[in-house]
């Protein structure tokens, strides 16, 4: 099974990553245009991690997100829901503390982390303000949580010709350089259907975190949400 439904049952999108998990990043640079490693220096950025924090890093795939973050002196947390995902962070990153984990159900105890980041991953959830409840959970009084996901361009020209990228070039670009192609159409329609930066804004305020902000990168195509637990 190479591509998950909208339905976003957890089996089916951890199996699709699973099975994409060996070229992810190649992929992702290729479809982002290189766009991508920007939006991860701007997530780090954002996050802020200082010596001796610990750092959770949620859909953190192969570590990549991560490893900047322990560079930086943090104890990070790289965990993800696909096995296959893992596997491949392991090899690469044999260093960081890879743990598999639900974003709707994590193997934490309360408060155990200064900070929580997901990049690319809240799209993904079945449940998406069970998500950023349980990321407020697993926050200590204090912290805050970075979100990076692609959002809504604020210019409509603009959005227009992005909807037509993701609908037309992705899903051919995709095969041509991977090896589960429709696994990236699946990914442009979550993109789709996705909120915009208010409305999403707004969810985390409704999950009960406070001071909450948002950032555009790249015109909107991705937003950065930072909020802090009360």
């Amino acid at each position: 099974m190479a591509r998950a439904s909208l339905a976003k049952q957890p089996a089916e999108v951890a199996a699709m990553f699973d099975e994409i998990a060996e070229r992810y990043d190649l992929v992702n640079d290729l479809l982002s245009l290189g766009q991508d490693r920007w939006w991860r220096r701007a997530v780090v950025k954002a996050v802020d991690p200082r010596v001796g924090e610990r750092v959770l890093d949620l859909a953190a795939g192969t570590g990549t997100s991560s490893e900047p973050m322990e560079r930086d002196g943090a104890f990070v947390v790289p965990c993800d829901f696909s096995v296959g995902m893992l596997g491949r962070g392991k090899r690469l990153r044999p260093e960081l503390p890879f743990v598999g984990g639900d974003a709707l159900a994590l193997p934490f105890a309360d408060g155990s982390f200064d900070a929580v980041t997901m990049s690319f991953g809240l799209r993904n959830l079945v449940d998406r303000r069970a998500g950023l409840a349980e990321l407020l959970r697993v926050t200590r009084p204090g912290g805050r949580v970075v979100v990076c996901e692609f959002s809504q361009p604020v210019w409509e020209p603009f959005r227009r010709v992005y909807v037509e990228y993701l609908m037309r070039a992705v899903p051919g670009i995709a095969r041509r350089v991977a090896a589960e192609p429709e696994s990236y159409v699946y990914l442009a329609e979550t993109i789709q259907t996705w909120p915009g930066q208010a409305a999403l804004a707004a969810e985390f305020a409704t999950a009960g975190w406070g001071r909450v902000e948002w950032r555009n990168l790249s015109g909107g195509i991705v937003a950065l949400h930072r909020a802090y637990r009360p």
